[in-house]
């Protein structure tokens, strides 16, 4: 099957940017509240005895934030530099590369995942395909936690993290993040929104879901 060219835009992008991303972003998730409470409530929602993935998971930030809530964790990302940086960072943890949009795993093998920003760069044709995926990788009861960016709007950008890059950033409303899952089959059990931090755009929202048992 040809890849579509939006996953062979966000690979180059994040492998061009992947050492400045890690750096960057290494120390936010201190300053993240509502990041970390959300990802609290999915730690005490995962089924136990099952692994967790991390998709999308970058440098693996909150893949070492989840292993350090006792969680057995890996990460999964599109970017091979991405999942260099990773593996060079946390050499404890599992990092593979894969897309979301087919992933290598079997049917109900995951106690929950997390996808933290990392729906934001795919167009909105592919997204049905992503949320039926997590539904068919999620074992009964597990849990979904997602993060995304809140409007109504595709932005490019040509610059990022010091480089120059070709990578589209979508937000969407909240309405729009639950009725995706609701149509894959997923209970929607929360959604936050919060305010934009001072070096933010747009309002953040947050999702909680689960595989019905």
């Amino acid at each position: 099957m040809t890849e579509s060219t939006d996953l062979t835009d966000i690979r180059a992008a994040y492998d061009t940017v992947a050492d400045s991303y890690a750096d960057l972003l290494r120390d936010a998730l201190a300053a993240g509240v509502l990041d970390r409470a959300t990802l609290g409530a999915f730690a005490e929602l995962a089924r136990r005895g099952r692994p967790v993935a991390d998709i999308g998971c970058g440098p693996g930030r909150i893949t070492g934030y989840l292993a350090e809530l006792g969680l057995d964790v890996f990460g999964v990302d599109l970017s091979p530099e991405m999942v260099a940086v990773a593996r060079r960072d946390l050499p404890r943890l599992r990092f593979d590369v894969g897309s979301m949009t087919d992933l290598d795993l079997p049917d109900g093998s995951l106690g929950g995942i997390v996808a933290w920003y990392s729906i934001i760069h795919l167009p909105p044709r592919l997204l049905p395909r992503v949320f039926a995926e997590f539904h068919r990788v999620l074992a009964p009861g597990a849990p979904l936690a997602l993060a995304y960016k809140i409007g109504d709007t595709r932005h490019h950008l040509s610059h990022g993290y010091g480089h120059p890059i070709s990578l589209d950033v979508y937000w969407h409303p909240p309405a729009r993040i639950t009725a995706l899952a609701e149509s894959a089959g997923l209970t929607v059990t929360a959604t936050t929104t919060r305010a934009p931090a001072p070096d933010e755009r747009q309002p953040q929202g947050y999702l909680l879901a689960a595989r019905p048992v």
